[in-house]
């Protein structure tokens, strides 16, 4: 045998042994199982923050390999108790960030071919922040923070919008980027929660649209819902419309009591609290055993965020996302609100 033979054969087994898959790879279809079978999965991108808003696995967090602090991002994000999933572009910057976690302690899974080889497949990514929850029995819940008050809920294969808006911000396309809605939820007649084109794209011949007077009669369609009153929605899921409204005098206009609505639903013993526009209003006083409240703070139209520290003081959710903040600045709510795990979240 030449020398010729002899470097090909070295480089070809060198070539094995780095291309040898590590303990804790997985491929596409395995890492997908793990997602569906694992109702709360901490599921990291670390791809940069340019690649991850062109898109991304539905339920990952974005913590960029290359930053400097890397892995004390994991390790404040996570516990090393739990197993973490890790995937990048073609599976080599996770290769290397799931190295990096072992030697601090975590059990980590990569995924193989990264996104290109999951896009390739077919399977589904997302534009938006998705927050992953198990209900009460163990079952998966998925809430995509779309934008400023528009939020969908997704549970056992079934759709909830929550004031789907086309516009604002960033344009979506609710027919490209969303199924058909088993259920419409309006919470008040502002354009910035009602369009009309948004729930045309959400619309097939069983979506449920529920709205307040006001809206129903806007465009004129629609089953009109009030304060107090609640609802099934497809899947046996419990509906209740709250008050929202202004209370700051002189603000009284912008959303005057009895006409908008918030809504508690509950998914499986999970209780949702989806506040439209309000401030901190005395009947907070009666919502019980609140697990997630999204609380909207951006003064003169809603709150402010001494009122919402109030509001969620008096709600006691579990988990607090604000939304619908436009630019202000909401910092100081996590130290503000020791007990409740506060997420501050994109939602312009």
């Amino acid at each position: 045998m030449n020398k010729l033979s002899l470097t090909v054969m070295a480089f070809s087994l060198f070539g094995l042994l780095c291309c040898r898959a590590q303990d804790g790879d997985m491929a596409t279809a395995a890492f997908a199982g793990a997602m569906e079978s694992t109702p709360v999965i901490r599921l990291v991108d670390v791809r940069t923050a340019d690649e991850f808003a062109e898109g991304h696995l539905r339920g990952a967090v974005n913590m960029d390999y290359f930053a400097q602090d890397f892995v004390s991002q994991v390790q404040q994000a996570f516990d090393t108790a739990e197993p973490v999933y890790v995937y990048c572009r073609s599976g080599r910057r996770s290769a290397d960030a799931a190295r990096q976690l072992k030697e601090a302690g975590f059990k980590v899974y990569n995924m193989l071919g990264g996104y290109e080889a999951w896009t390739k497949e077919g399977r589904e990514v997302t534009k938006y922040e998705v927050e992953r929850f198990a209900t009460k029995s163990g079952k998966l819940l998925e809430i995509t923070l779309i934008k400023h008050g528009s939020v969908e809920i997704r549970f056992q294969g079934r759709s909830y919008q929550f004031d789907p808006v086309t516009g604002l911000s960033k344009p979506t396309d609710f027919t490209a980027e969303f199924p058909k809605a088993d259920a419409i939820l309006v919470t008040h007649e502002h354009g910035d929660h009602l369009d009309a084109k948004a729930i045309e794209q959400l619309s097939g011949a069983e979506t449920l649209l529920l709205l307040n007077e006001k809206s129903r009669a806007q465009i004129g369609k629609g089953e009109a819902i009030g304060n107090g009153q609640r609802r099934e929605l497809p899947g046996g899921i419990l509906l209740e419309a709250v008050p929202a409204y202004n209370t700051t005098p002189g603000r009284e206009m912008f959303h005057p009591k009895g006409n908008g609505n918030g809504y508690v639903v509950t998914f499986d013993g999970l209780r949702i609290y989806i506040a439209g526009d309000t401030e901190d209003v005395p009947e907070m006083a009666a919502l019980k055993d609140i697990d997630i409240a999204f609380l909207p703070v951006n003064q003169p139209y809603t709150m402010t965020v001494e009122q919402c520290i109030a509001a969620a003081k008096v709600i006691k959710p579990r988990i607090l996302i604000p939304y619908h903040f436009s630019q202000t600045d909401l910092s100081g709510l996590p130290a503000a609100l020791p007990g409740i795990d506060v997420r501050l979240r994109q939602m312009q």
